[in-house]
C-alpha cells in the first residue's frame, strides 16, 4: 500500500526544486505595499473605535453558536445585510463568512450538470473550485477578449453562467464590462462579477459606477480588502438569496459570523461614505507611483488604473530576486510566482494604499528602476 506520508514528501521537494515552495510569514515592519489594505480601514484608529462603539451598545455573545440556520441567525444580521445590498444597489444580499466560502457556495449551487459556466482565465480560484463542484460544462476564454467569450457562449448549453471580476487580483485590470454585459445579454446568459478589489476605490464597485446593476445576476463583494475587516456578500435578488439559504453547502454548513465580525462589517460601511478624502489620496498615489516607472517591453507594467500594479518578470528566480532588493530597502513587496501564476507570467504584485507616503512611494519607483533593469 501507498504511503501518504511519502507522497507528502516527494510533493514538497518537487515544489522545492521547481522555485515554488510557499511558506508562511508573521507580520515585519517594512513599509506595506503587499496588503489589501488600500484605505487603511484595517489600521484605522477611528473605525476600531466605532466597532468598540458599536460592541458595547449591543448585548452580544461571545461566539454565534452555530450555522444561521440553526442558531446563528440575528435580526441585527438581516438589517446589515439589507443595508449593505441598499448601498450598492442591489436588492438583496446573503452574508458570507469568506469571500472564498462566497465564490464557492454560488457557483457550486447555482450552476446544474447540463448548463454552463465561462470564466475569464485569470478568474480566482474561488470561483474555479466553486465551477468544478457544480458538475457544470466548463469553458475559460482568454483575459479580456471578447470574441473568445462569444465563441464560448455559442458553445453554451442549458442555463449559462459567464464570471469575470472588475478588478482582477493578480494583474489589477478591469475587463471591458460594458461590452461584455451586452455580449452575455444578447446570448440570453447570467452575468456574475466578483468586486472584491473594486469596492474601496470605487466606492459601490465598478458595476454600480456603470449602472450595470440590472444587467448583472450577481455581485461579490468582500470585506478583507479596502473596507479592513473580514466576510463577503452575494447580491442579486431576493429569489437568488432564498435560493442560496437552500442550496449553498458553504452557507449552510458553517458556523455563522460573530458579532464582532458583523458590527466591523457596518461601521466599515458607515466610515466609507466619508471617505472621499482618503479615496482621492489613493487615487494621487497610484499615478505618482506610475508616473516615474520606466517601463521596457522585458520587463512591462500591466496597465491598471487601480491599486494592485504589476511589474512581469517572467520567472520564479526574477520576481524573488527584484522582492528582495526591495526588502532590503525597507519596503515589503511580494514576488508572485508560479503557480500561483501560469509560467512566464511570474511578478511582483504591488499594492499601493492611501497611506503611503510620497517618500515612500518615491522610494519604491527608485529602487524598482534601478534594480529591475540592472
Amino acid at each position: 500500500m501507498a504511503s501518504a506520508q511519502h507522497h507528502i514528501e516527494k510533493k514538497l521537494a518537487e515544489r522545492k526544486a521547481s522555485g515554488a515552495y510557499r511558506t508562511l510569514k508573521p507580520e515585519n515592519t517594512l513599509v506595506d505595499f503587499c496588503s489589501n489594505d488600500y484605505l487603511g480601514f484595517a489600521r484605522s484608529p477611528l473605525l476600531k473605535k466605532l466597532i468598540e462603539q458599536e460592541i458595547a451598545s449591543h448585548a452580544s455573545l461571545n461566539g454565534s453558536t452555530g450555522s444561521r440556520l440553526i442558531t446563528g441567525n440575528l435580526t441585527y444580521t438581516e438589517n446589515l445585510e439589507q443595508q449593505i445590498a441598499a448601498w450598492h444597489h442591489s436588492e438583496a444580499g446573503l452574508l458570507f463568512n469568506s469571500g472564498y466560502d462566497a465564490n464557492v457556495g454560488l457557483l457550486s449551487s447555482l450552476p446544474q450538470r447540463g448548463d454552463t459556466i465561462i470564466t475569464d482565465e485569470l478568474i480566482h480560484a474561488s470561483v474555479i473550485d466553486g465551477a468544478r463542484l457544480s458538475h457544470a460544462n466548463r469553458y475559460t476564454f482568454k483575459h479580456n477578449d471578447l470574441e473568445g467569450l462569444e465563441s464560448k457562449l455559442k458553445l453554451a448549453k442549458g442555463v449559462c453562467y459567464v464570471a469575470v471580476e472588475s478588478v482582477y487580483s493578480m494583474d489589477g485590470d478591469t475587463p471591458p464590462l460594458l461590452q461584455i454585459a451586452e455580449i452575455v445579454e444578447k446570448h440570453n446568459a447570467h452575468l456574475i462579477v466578483d468586486e472584491a478589489h473594486a469596492v474601496g476605490l470605487h466606492q459601490r464597485g465598478i458595476v454600480d459606477e456603470l449602472d450595470l446593476n440590472n444587467k448583472v445576476f450577481a455581485r461579490v463583494v468582500t470585506f478583507g480588502k479596502a473596507l479592513g475587516c473580514h466576510g463577503a456578500i452575494v447580491l442579486g435578488s431576493d429569489k437568488l438569496r432564498e435560493y442560496l439559504i437552500n442550496f449553498a453547502r458553504s452557507f449552510i454548513y458553517t458556523t455563522a459570523a460573530p458579532f464582532h465580525q458583523l458590527a466591523a462589517i457596518k461601521m466599515a460601511y458607515e466610515l466609507l461614505p466619508q471617505s472621499i478624502d482618503v479615496i482621492d489620496q489613493l487615487k494621487n498615489n497610484i499615478a505618482l507611483f506610475k508616473k516615474p516607472i520606466k517601463i521596457t517591453d522585458s520587463y512591462p507594467l500591466i496597465e491598471s488604473d487601480n491599486a494592485i500594479q504589476c511589474i512581469l518578470l517572467k520567472s520564479n528566480e526574477k520576481a524573488r530576486q527584484i522582492a528582495i532588493q526591495l526588502q532590503k530597502n525597507g519596503l515589503d513587496v511580494r514576488a508572485i510566482l508560479s503557480p500561483t501564476v501560469p509560467q512566464g507570467l511570474e511578478r511582483i504584485r504591488i499594492c499601493l494604499h492611501a497611506y503611503n507616503t510620497t517618500d515612500e512611494i518615491n522610494l519604491l519607483a527608485s529602487t524598482l528602476n534601478q534594480h529591475i533593469n540592472g
